[in-house]
């Protein structure tokens, strides 16, 4: 049960800290005020979410924090397909009980409008994109950026990549996806993150949109993990430290 309390609460974390920067922080006191965080204070935030959950628990479950990861994982012949649904119960379960929390927090001074485009920091297309990316631009982004994100996954954790640096590069690599897609979609790559917050915006077209950003992200995932399997992946053995072969004896 310990891997499944560990992706519940790293998925709690990364939608609390993630979209409640982007609803609580983002625009603190208008625009252009410098306490807000802004466009690239919410993408470092995402990042910085992944990047402290995997140091705190992703030496129990692997730290994927993420439906699409799980399927990226298993296509990527590091993850058991027995575990992906036990995963991403945890991991949904997780991204809801955020949701409800940043809904209760944000309802707090009276001033939490839901009938913007983007409530509670949702994802979306055409009138529900921060830009007004239609459909086609949102899938291909999603697709892509959960793809790229599978790579950096695989790459950073690799046996021949430096050890203890792969939390680093993922918080980045998620950062900087959320840097290129937040005008786009407000950034998914994660099916738990958009479900999560989409529950309780009150927005049916919100929910009507939800689909893409289930399976855009495992599309994407699944190609990312099964392109560093097949053309990326080292295979190479690693010795042990201290050899088991019996000593070799020469004739006196």
């Amino acid at each position: 049960m310990k891997k499944y309390v560990a992706e519940f609460f790293g998925t709690f974390w990364l939608v609390l800290g993630g979209c409640g920067s982007a609803v609580l922080a983002a625009n603190f006191g208008g625009e252009g005020n410098p306490l807000g965080l802004g466009f690239l204070g919410v993408a470092l935030a995402f990042g910085l979410t992944v990047l402290t959950m995997a140091y705190a628990v992703g030496h129990i479950s692997g730290g994927h924090f993420n439906p699409a990861v799980s399927f990226g994982l298993f296509a990527g012949k590091r993850f058991s397909g027995s575990e992906l649904l036990p995963y991403i119960v945890a991991q949904v379960l997780g991204a809801i009980v955020a949701g409800g929390v940043l809904f209760v927090i944000a309802s707090g001074n009276g001033t939490l409008d839901l009938t913007g485009s983007n409530p509670l920091a949702t994802n979306g297309y055409a009138a529900h994109s921060p830009g007004g990316y239609g459909l086609l631009s949102a899938l291909v982004t999603e697709i892509v950026m959960t793809s790229v994100f599978l790579v950096i996954i695989l790459g950073a954790t690799d046996r021949l990549a430096p050890v203890g640096f792969a939390p680093v590069a993922i918080g980045l690599g998620l950062t900087l996806i959320h840097l290129i897609s937040i005008p786009v979609t407000n950034t998914s790559v994660n099916p738990a993150r958009s479900t999560g917050v989409a529950l309780f915006c009150g927005n049916p077209e919100i929910m009507a949109q939800l689909w893409l950003f289930w399976v855009a992200p495992i599309i994407g995932a699944v190609i990312g993990g099964w392109f560093y399997a097949n053309f990326l992946e080292t295979g190479v053995e690693t010795k042990p430290l201290v050899s088991i072969e019996p000593p070799v004896k020469f004739p006196n």
